[in-house]
């Protein structure tokens, strides 16, 4: 397959190179947004749109996965910053009947928004195909066909997650990562305004930030241009099946943003340049621990955002997502004056091996040498 090629005028050929790449690959498209010091360059590769081969171009609108969670926490700390939330205050407190007895009173709000409240995961217990994660081999991406256009009741996910065995004590680290904590901060954020969480992060985030094109979708089917996403699920989904028309009301205010990579950099530019929270706020959001994510792996995680190193030692903050067909990933350098964004199209496309552990594919070391550039 062909790489069809869209980019700016400001073009750094490296950085061009290493997004064909991914597509060649075997990513079907692929978006990539820096800005260094106000220059941007974006660069794309690939297809929007597999079977039509329509052309990946930057301006797409795209399912961006857990970064909703870093808007979900800016709302939160608005809340924090006019004194309606304390975060070291336990959840029992605000929300009596969600997290009931003892448990309730040991998890706080923060514990909460850095994944350490030791709540475990709701989804492999509504998903029935994947109720073996993490044991991928005798999964299946059946669950998510079927489930493609299922409506879910937050508050009986947040049942079923706070009824799933533990993921470990109150406080404890490393935390486990979980959706269950987010909707419970969802449901604290309606509580405590009487609005929508959707609507409440619009009004005191999406807008305040000029973000135009960011925004909770309302149904299963988005309207303006965007891309098409093919979930592999580790090879068993072959040829990737298309997923782009979805209900996530399966994760809510947790994942289910839209947005494109030129809002994204804004966002994070401002939020890390301390233009969007007060300067206590933003420490708070930057106060790590670590945190086992769904792949397994151990990272730093502070409240709604990933504090990352790169190859030359600088931090980046930010932070990464996937639903079923799409990535992405945001950074922002913590001086605020260079950002990279990253959206692709496709998901899971690592193989497993005879013990049932992703093998490396050509994508990852195609994805790793786009980072590398950006955050050079």
């Amino acid at each position: 397959m062909s790489a069809a090629i869209s980019s700016t005028t400001n073009t750094q050929p490296d950085l061009a190179e290493a997004v064909r790449d991914v597509h060649r690959a075997g990513m079907p498209g692929i978006i990539a947004e820096v800005v260094d010091h106000g220059e941007t360059t974006r660069e794309c590769a690939g297809f929007a749109e597999a079977a039509t081969r329509t052309p990946m171009t930057p301006g797409l609108h795209h399912r961006v996965g857990s970064i909703a969670k870093t808007f979900t926490t800016v709302a939160l700390l608005r809340l924090v910053e006019e004194g309606i939330v304390d975060l070291d205050t336990s959840i029992s407190r605000y929300l009596p009947d969600h997290v009931p007895g003892e448990r309730g009173e040991a998890i706080t709000v923060r514990m909460l928004a850095n994944h350490t409240s030791g709540l475990n995961e709701y989804l492999p217990i509504i998903y029935d195909s994947l109720r073996a994660f993490p044991n991928l081999a005798q999964t299946s991406p059946r669950s998510l066909v079927e489930h493609q256009f299922t409506h879910f009741d937050r508050r009986d996910l947040i049942d079923i997650g706070v009824g799933a065995p533990s993921a470990g004590e109150p406080g404890d680290v490393p935390g486990r990562y979980s959706n269950t904590n987010y909707l419970l901060l969802a449901e604290l954020i309606e509580t405590l305004t009487d609005r929508d969480a959707e609507e409440f992060i619009r009004a005191e985030v999406i807008d305040p930030a000029g973000l135009h094109e960011t925004y909770f979708p309302t149904g299963p089917v988005l309207s303006a241009p965007h891309t098409s996403l093919y979930e592999s699920w580790f090879s068993m989904a072959d040829p990737p099946v298309d997923l782009t028309d979805f209900d996530m009301s399966w994760v809510g205010p947790a994942a289910s943003l839209v947005s494109t990579a030129a809002d994204l950099n804004r966002f994070f530019g401002l939020l890390i340049g301390g233009q969007l929270l007060r300067p206590e706020s933003l420490e708070q959001m930057q106060r790590t621990v670590p945190v086992v994510s769904f792949e397994g792996t151990t990272i730093d995680y502070g409240l709604g955002l990933h504090r990352r190193v790169a190859d030359d030692g600088t931090v980046w903050w930010g932070h990464d997502g996937s639903v079923w067909g799409g990535g992405a990933l945001t950074f922002t350098r913590a001086d605020a004056h260079k950002q990279i964004t990253i959206l692709v199209n496709g998901q899971r496309w690592n193989s497993l091996d005879d013990s049932g552990r992703p093998q490396p594919h050509p994508i990852d070391a195609a994805l790793a040498a786009v980072i590398a550039l950006g955050m050079g």
